[in-house]
Order: structure tokens, then C-alpha cells, then sequence
């Protein structure tokens, strides 16, 4: 049986998985100026760079042909 997953369970894991990598950023830079203001701002920042990157990575690599397979569709409407 193969199971696919849902929308739901992709966004909460992607908010789950961007939560975990801000508070890593956050600690890391904690242990380095034991700084709390800093390593919030930078987590904070760290994290709407990201997003924004990652979403234009993804827009680029939509616009590239590289690794598809032509599939002939089964049905017409």
C-alpha cells in the first residue's frame, strides 16, 4: 500500500523543521557571545533570509529541464 503524504502533514513539518534550525542557529551563536538580544536578532534574520532564498532556489530549479521525465497522460479532458 503506498501512502502519500498530505498537505497538512508537509507545512507542519517544514514549520517544525524551521523551528528546530532557528533555535540551532540561535544556540550557536549564543555559545559564541552570550549574547540573548544577538542571538535572537540573528537567528530571526538567519531565518527570513532563508525562506526567501530558499523559495527563489525553488522558482530557479522549476525553470530547469534537468532530471524530468516527459510522462504521457493516461487521460484527456
Amino acid at each position: 500500500m503506498v501512502q502519500l503524504e498530505s498537505r497538512r502533514r508537509s507545512i507542519v513539518k517544514a514549520l517544525t523543521w524551521r523551528i528546530f534550525a532557528t533555535f540551532v542557529t540561535m544556540s550557536v551563536v549564543y555559545v559564541f557571545t552570550r549574547e540573548l538580544v544577538l542571538s535572537a536578532g540573528i537567528g530571526l534574520a538567519d531565518t527570513t533570509i532563508k525562506i526567501f532564498f530558499y523559495y527563489s532556489h525553488e522558482r530557479l530549479w522549476e525553470r530547469i529541464q534537468f532530471g524530468r521525465k516527459k510522462v504521457k497522460e493516461d487521460y484527456t479532458i
